[in-house]
């Protein structure tokens, strides 16, 4: 090697944080296949995704197995249980992205049980990427997708009952449940998805990132959406780039928590191009949450957000802007781990 190259490569190697220049020339090393899903209800979402990367399977069959499992779930936060808007409609909205950049989204979809799936079907069979309302539906029913009844489950009828004695425009997703004074049902965090002991939900997305075994990423996310939201209202869940994306070169995230913070900073693609220059799936995170809080700090206080992330050697990481936010992780073993990421604020 000559002198001159022997110098360049030593001032790049300089001019890289000191973690990134540690993974630019380390080893390879993969750890694969692995899927990582929000919150400590991704325990359910990894149940239904291990066994088809088990068996060699896509990445893109596991996040939608994934999907469909907590979609299923009639105590979680997402699919046809979840709360309704404030006219008391439930509206679902979901997104699919495989290793291809192909990718599909579904929005304010009603009387739907699996969202996950419309936004595969539209990916794989249409020329679109984004369907809402009305034409979502109609998709779906033409597509061999049954039309639900539109009642309320026992749970959602009693929490948008109880929210209709004083019709306060207030997110689910609250400061109060944030700082631990809400009290989560057993197996759920103090504000991740599930049922409150009151019979109500305290509802979230669900997201889920997977690597399989011949090295290719996918992910998923899907949600009911911000409990007793205007009508209409869309949050970040199923536009890519904001509550999903996938780079195959780089990795993939997803995100959780109030929505409209991260479509201001179009959020997962943010945290894949800093794992893109360097940093691991959680130092990216970090970068990402720090972006949302550099505009106003002290409002940054008042909402919740979660990044989780997973990079091509089967690295995984999160981080939040307030404490709380899990996420579940299955590997090499089989037996799904839950953990608590780190936060901005303590």
């Amino acid at each position: 090697m000559s002198a001159n190259r022997r110098t360049f490569l030593r001032l790049a190697t300089l001019a890289l944080p000191f973690g990134a220049a540690n993974r630019l020339f380390a080893k390879n090393v993969v750890n694969k296949p692995v899927v990582i899903s929000t919150w400590d209800s991704g325990q359910i979402a990894n149940g239904a995704a291990w066994p088809v990367l088990q068996r060699g399977g896509r990445a893109l069959d596991a996040v939608e197995q994934a999907g469909i499992a907590i979609e299923n779930d009639i105590n979680c936060c997402v699919g046809l249980g979840g709360n309704p808007d404030r006219d008391g409609y439930v509206t679902l909205d979901a997104c699919i992205m495989d290793e291809k950049a192909n990718c599909g989204s579904v929005a304010f979809l009603e009387r739907i049980k699996h969202p996950v799936s419309v936004a595969r079907k539209l990916m794989e069979t249409t020329p679109h990427v984004f369907l809402a309302g009305v034409g979502a539906q109609q998709f779906a029913v033409e597509n061999g997708f049954k039309l639900e009844p539109g009642e309320l489950s026992e749970g959602a009828k009693k929490s948008y009952d109880n929210w209709l004695k004083k019709a306060e425009y207030k997110p689910v997703i609250n400061i109060e449940l944030q700082q631990n004074k809400g009290k989560a049902a057993k197996g759920h965090g103090p504000f991740a998805p599930g049922r409150l002991e009151d019979g109500s939900f305290n509802h979230d997305t669900m997201g889920t990132l997977a690597l399989d075994a011949n090295g290719d990423v996918s992910g998923m996310c899907t949600t009911s959406g911000m409990g007793f939201k205007m009508r209409g209202r869309v949050g970040d869940s199923p536009i890519i780039g904001a509550g999903l994306f996938v780079d195959n070169e780089v990795g993939a995230a997803t995100s959780s928590g109030q929505g409209e913070e991260v479509i201001r900073v179009c959020g997962t693609h943010l945290v894949v191009e800093f794992m893109r220059s360097g940093l691991s799936p959680e130092e990216a995170c970090k970068k990402a949450i720090e972006r949302i809080v550099k505009p106003d700090p002290a409002r940054a206080k008042t909402f919740q957000v979660g990044f989780i992330a997973i990079n091509k050697q089967g690295e995984v990481g999160a981080y939040s802007l307030l404490k709380g936010f899990n996420y579940t992780v299955t590997e090499k073993d089989g037996k799904p781990k839950v953990y608590n990421a780190k936060s901005y604020f303590a």
